[in-house]
């Protein structure tokens, strides 16, 4: 064999192997834009708050996957696949920042409408509304336990995995604050808890966030943090069992400890 013959068959092997490994490089981008395309376009929120983005990001998936097609077109593959993976990208973080945008704003209306309840509430007389809420306090709370009076907040006041507190909860909230506020001397202990459904670093984690979801509502009414404590035991201490779905439930709470009079609260768990 001529070496010409030998060193232009050499040459062919090189660049099919550049091509092939081209070629794999453009397979596995266009796969992976495929698939966070088909994620966001399958997330309502993701397809109201960013259309225009997802809509990109389908026609640059589309431009890939034609070039595909062609031999030698494995760089304007892998661009265009860069392009729709990133529009994907700029969708989900526009979609998550819609999102935030909006709980804030329903979180800042909702203390607003919270502070108004307080300002008119305070319209009664001190003495008739200390003793009421006391009444109030007093009938809510489960147990005199060693840790102190227990007032039990139940899952319905969250919804399943989340910690923001439901709308629900805020008429047993306001007349914390409004006992705390005319009880100055007294503090709390907020103390949240799960069912053992879920790893134990997610329940402990869940459960401080639900509690620091009530203190902060405490706080943000006007209550010192100095005069808040924040436990979360996740799915210890469990008031009931779990191998049922009413068990469970009892188990996913959050109670608020009250101190004495004086400020002395009983041993934490």
């Amino acid at each position: 064999m001529k070496p010409s013959h030998v060193f232009g068959g050499l040459i062919l092997a090189g660049l099919a192997s550049l091509y092939g490994c081209a070629g794999q490089r453009s397979e596995a981008a266009l796969e992976k834009a495929s698939t966070d395309f088909q994620k966001v376009k399958e997330d309502a929120n993701v397809l109201r708050a960013a259309p225009r983005d997802v809509i990109r990001a389908g026609e640059s998936l589309a431009r890939a996957d034609r070039l595909s097609s062609y031999w030698g077109s494995g760089e304007d593959v892998l661009h265009y696949a860069y392009l729709s993976q990133r529009y994907s990208e700029i969708a989900r973080e526009h979609s998550n920042q819609v999102l935030n945008e909006e709980r804030a704003a329903k979180l800042e209306l909702e203390r607003q409408r919270l502070q108004l309840a307080l300002r008119e509430s305070k319209l009664l007389s001190v003495q008739q509304q200390g003793k009421w809420l006391e009444e109030q306090i007093m009938e809510m709370t489960t147990t005199q336990t060693d840790r102190g009076l227990v007032m039990t907040l139940g899952d319905v006041l969250f919804d399943t995995g989340e910690a923001e507190l439901k709308n629900s909860a805020n008429r047993v909230v306001l007349k914390i604050v409004q006992f705390l506020q005319l009880n100055p001397k007294r503090v709390v202990r907020i103390e949240g808890y799960t069912d053992s459904t879920g790893g134990k670093q997610e329940n402990l984690k869940l459960s401080r966030d639900r509690a620091q979801a009530v203190a902060d509502v405490l706080i943000d009414l006007g209550i010192d943090d100095k005069r808040i404590q924040v436990e979360g035991y996740g799915d210890e201490f469990p008031v009931d069992v779990n191998a049922t779905e009413r068990g469970r439930a009892q188990n996913r709470r959050v109670e608020i400890v009250f101190s004495d009079e004086k400020g002395q609260l009983g041993a934490a768990r």
